[in-house]
C-alpha cells in the first residue's frame, strides 16, 4: 500500500491533461474519449450488473492461479465481496466502455473475465464485436457465464484454463483490443505481452490494468513501453494504454482520468 500511495504522488506530480498533450491522436482519445462528459444510456445497464452482483450472497470456492487478490486471502468468497473488492469499478467499467465506442474493436480479448464487470461493458461498448474472455478459476467461469446469459451477453465467450497455455492457442489471430486484467505479476506480464504481440497490428489497443500495483508490474510497464514495437504509451496510473502506430513518433504519456 506505501508503494502504491509513493506511486500516486509520482504520479500526480508528472502527469497532465489535454492542455499537455501535443499529439492529434492522443489530444483526441483524451478530449473525446477520457473526458466524456456524456450520459450514455447504457451507463444504466453496466450499474444494474454491478449492483446485481454487489447484492449477491452466493459463496465460491476461489482458484487463484495469479498474484491474488490484496483484499481476499480466503479460499471461499462471497459474489458480493469479490463485486466489491476486485471487480471492475464503475469509473473504469465507464471508460471500457467509452474505449470500445471510440475504437469501436472488432475483437477483443481479454485475460481475466473475473465476475465479468469489465466484459460486460466492453459488450455494450460495440455489440458487434467478438469478446473472447480467459477466466482461470474454473467457480468463476461457471459463474460468469449464467450472469452472461441472465444479461443477455451474446458475443462474449468465456475460455477456462491457465493464461499460459490459452494464450498460445490465440497467437494465430489478430485482435484490435486487449484487456490484461488477470496475473498481476512482472514475469507473467511480460510473457503475456511478448506472446500476444503477434496478434497486434498497427490499430491495435493493448490495456494493462494495475501498472502501479506492486514495485514488479511497475517495472513490467516500464519494459513494455521502451519495447521497439511500442509507438505510444499513456499512463492513467491504474491502467497503462499501449498504441503501435507506426505513423506516431515514440511517445509516453502520464494523463489524469
Amino acid at each position: 500500500m506505501l508503494f502504491q500511495v509513493s506511486q500516486y504522488i509520482r504520479f500526480l506530480l508528472k502527469s497532465t491533461n489535454h492542455h499537455g498533450v501535443h499529439s492529434p491522436f492522443v489530444f483526441n482519445l483524451v478530449t473525446k474519449c477520457f473526458y466524456d462528459k456524456k450520459h450514455y444510456e447504457s451507463y444504466k445497464n453496466i450499474l444494474d450488473y454491478k449492483n446485481a452482483l454487489l447484492k449477491n450472497n452466493t459463496n465460491i470456492r476461489v482458484t487463484d492461479l495469479g498474484a491474488g487478490s490484496q483484499q481476499m486471502k480466503d479460499e471461499t468468497r462471497s459474489i458480493s465481496n469479490m463485486a466489491k473488492h476486485a471487480g471492475t469499478s464503475l469509473k473504469r467499467a465507464k471508460l471500457l466502455y467509452r474505449l470500445a465506442v471510440y475504437f469501436k474493436p472488432k475483437t477483443i480479448l481479454e485475460l481475466g473475465t473475473s465476475l465479468g464487470i469489465a466484459t460486460h461493458a466492453l459488450s455494450l461498448g460495440n455489440p458487434e464485436s467478438q469478446i473472447s474472455t480467459i477466466e482461470g478459476c474454473p467457480q468463476i467461469s461457471n459463474f460468469s457465464k449464467k450472469h452472461f446469459e441472465k444479461h443477455q451477453i451474446k458475443n462474449a465467450a468465456i475460455i477456462n484454463g491457465d493464461f499460459n497455455d490459452e494464450i498460445q492457442a490465440l497467437t494465430a489471430n489478430s485482435y484490435d483490443f486487449i484487456f490484461f486484467d488477470g496475473n498481476h505479476a512482472k514475469e507473467a506480464t511480460l510473457f503475456y505481452f511478448e506472446t500476444l504481440l503477434k496478434t497486434a497490428h498497427n490499430d491495435s489497443v493493448f490495456i494493462f490494468d494495475d501498472i502501479h500495483w506492486s514495485k514488479n508490474m511497475t517495472k513490467a510497464w516500464n519494459t513494455i513501453k521502451k519495447h521497439p514495437d511500442v509507438s505510444v504509451t499513456i499512463d492513467t496510473f491504474y491502467w497503462g494504454i499501449v498504441f503501435f502506430r507506426k505513423e506516431q513518433r515514440k511517445e509516453d504519456f502520464v494523463i489524469r482520468v
